[in-house]
């Protein structure tokens, strides 16, 4: 542990050295300062596709305002978001509904959550099956709402026991106030908690879990702000460790929110089927996709402030049967343009990434199309990962994505982030990509003829999307 600090303290130092750079073109070089934990590999973990899906992202922050007991979603309006995606997003693919953090949780009997903004989980999962669509819960694992004398399932250890106990536990912050009743994953249960939470949440019928607030949880850091006490790497390491084993037992997907990713994510790409690489979606629009603080990457949680510039420096992990890149939440509803709809949707799908769609039924308006392009969704069906030519942020190859698909077919994807139009020249050897091919616009749906190269004018904020095929 003294090493792990000594660690931890020198690394903090070279950050607030380092910070991020002004060039539009730095690239990150994170400190490799940081203790590399014991690890162990899971065979065969990685086996889920993106997942096609609706959060409550959007009613939450509509309601952040309120005092919490007046934060609420019921079970009536679940049932209207339900039957609005079984009928209007699942046909193309969306398959789920999930939950998210903002509203209130209670444990009405037990020491798990067992209610959601008011209403039972056991009751949104029993709707939400019936019209064919799976249920996705947010939870925050490390945490703990019950009463301190209550046993830890199976074991004779209080839940209290699983506290920070400033005799036997070094932390990094040790001085700083938290919101959660953190455990720590070195105490007798701390493991066998972990495990009965996820085996709950797939008795009552979850297929998914999103778990948040890692980044408080390693090292008590948010960006420069300390907000935790941090309990270490190895701490960390255990607790996605443990997770990923249950999950690959109960076969659930679990998703990791606010994740450091120190050491080039050694960690959260192992134990997690998805990473978030970019921060929270807020109000969405053209800032979240691309333009907040564009070209500039940050040595700790959040990483990029943007999605193409999180997508374009994480894509090395991605791939097949590997870790899963997340942009987060989408509101087509909070664009200006329709080019920046389609290039929000589109990037997303390039890098193989989910779609996660926040809009309402009465927010949404006339953009359902932007979520239902079957030609485009085919990419996600496939397993479909692509690359940037280049994975240097805010580079002219960062701009031009290309991959495979299963049967052999190529996509090609231009990005113009630019505010006025833009010409692109991309030949197809310079892809590694045989010529002639047939060339087919997937926003456009038209076949363009047998070309070896496109030669395109790009809109502000626009994209062109294309499928190559002999």
């Amino acid at each position: 542990m003294k090493k792990y600090l000594f660690f931890t303290i020198l690394n903090i130092l070279v950050i607030m050295m380092a910070g991020c750079s002004d060039d539009p073109n730095y690239v990150m070089n994170r400190p490799d300062v940081h203790e590399h934990p014991e690890l162990t590999d899971i065979a065969g973990f990685h086996s889920y596709k993106a997942p096609l899906y609706w959060s409550i992202y959007e009613a939450c922050l509509d309601q952040q305002d309120l005092p919490v007991e007046k934060q609420h979603f019921s079970l009536e309006q679940w049932k209207e978001v339900i039957d609005w995606v079984a009928t209007e997003l699942k046909p193309h693919g969306y398959d789920m509904v999930c939950t998210d953090g903002f509203l209130d949780t209670q444990c009405v009997d037990g020491i798990f959550k067992t209610h959601y903004g008011g209403t039972a989980y056991r009751d949104i999962i029993d709707y939400a099956h019936s019209k064919g669509l799976k249920v996705g819960i947010y939870d925050i694992p490390m945490t703990y709402t019950c009463a301190e004398r209550d046993k830890v399932p199976g074991t004779e250890y209080s839940m209290g026991s699983l506290l920070y106990n400033p005799d036997i536990d070094e932390v990094i912050n040790p001085k700083a106030n938290e919101p959660y009743k953190y455990i720590v994953m070195s105490h007798p249960g701390a493991r066998e908690y972990i495990r009965a939470l996820i085996r709950y949440y797939k008795e009552l019928g979850a297929d998914f879990l999103r778990f948040d607030y890692l980044s408080h949880y390693e090292d008590g850091f948010d960006r420069n702000n300390i907000v935790g006490k941090g309990y270490g790497r190895q701490n960390y390491a255990d607790l996605l460790e443990t997770i990923a084993l249950e999950a690959k037992e109960q076969d659930i997907m679990v998703s990791l929110v606010m994740p450091h990713l120190y050491n080039d994510a050694e960690i959260e790409k192992r134990y997690g089927h998805m990473i978030r690489i970019v921060r929270d979606t807020w109000t969405g629009g053209w800032l979240h996709t691309s333009s907040h603080d564009r070209g500039k990457i940050y040595n700790r949680w959040p990483n990029l402030n943007n999605q193409f510039d999180g997508f374009t420096y994480w894509s090395h992990l991605s791939g097949r049967d590997k870790v899963i890149l997340d942009g987060d939440f989408t509101i087509a509803h909070s664009f200006e343009t329709d080019a920046e709809k389609k290039f929000c949707i589109s990037i997303q799908l390039m890098a193989g990434g989910p779609i996660a769609v926040a809009d309402q039924p009465g927010t949404i308006g006339d953009n359902l199309k932007y979520y239902t392009n079957d030609e485009m969704l085919a990419l996600n069906h496939d397993r479909f990962v692509g690359k940037p030519l280049s994975d240097v942020v805010n580079s002219e190859g960062s701009n031009v994505w290309y991959g495979q698909m299963s049967n052999g077919d190529y996509i090609v994807g231009l990005f113009n982030r630019e505010d006025n139009p833009k010409v692109f020249n991309v030949a197809f050897a310079d892809l590694g990509i045989s010529s002639p091919m047939k060339v087919r616009d997937l926003w456009e749906h038209a076949d363009e003829g047998t070309a070896s190269a496109i030669n395109a004018q790009i809109e502000p904020h626009g994209c062109k999307i294309v499928r190559l095929s002999k």
